[in-house]
């Protein structure tokens, strides 16, 4: 049995979101699945491109095309994540622990030989991907001095 059910999705930087928007969903046709927002402001989005994948941007206001590339990670699904963390150590791998991401979702991370970096992630029944719920980030707490 694969460890592997499919790409669940790229993310990538935006300059501007508004125009990654226009973009994706008025000149492509794909559809706003949920937001990511801190403080009230949108910072971030996931778009649906079909087949249970999605697009997952970020704004990121600064693109040095010298310094940094706007594909930041590929994401796959997994059937169980705690099977896929056992199975990549045992091939001597690193990989995260496996969290709670904001999204609901169970995930972990490593790298494959090149660098790349990869998210696994196993959804569960409040995943917002499933759900359509916004993921509402709350500030960072102050540093008391």
């Amino acid at each position: 049995m694969p460890l592997i059910k499919q790409l669940a999705h790229a993310c990538i930087d935006a300059a501007d979101l508004k125009k990654t928007e226009h973009f994706y969903c008025t000149a492509l046709g794909l559809t706003k699945k949920y937001r990511y927002i801190r403080n009230g402001k949108e910072l971030g989005f996931y778009l649906d491109s079909g087949g249970n994948t999605f697009i997952e941007v970020f704004e990121q206001p600064i693109l040095e095309s010298n310094t940094q590339h706007p594909l930041k990670h590929f994401c796959l699904q997994v059937e169980n994540i705690d099977v896929v963390v056992t199975t990549l150590r045992s091939y001597g791998f690193q990989v995260s622990d496996k969290r709670a991401g904001l999204d609901r979702t169970w995930q972990c991370l490593t790298c494959d030989p090149n660098g790349i970096k990869i998210e696994l992630h196993q959804y569960t029944a409040e995943s917002s991907q499933l759900t359509g719920r916004d993921c509402v980030i709350d500030s960072a707490p102050t540093k008391k001095s």
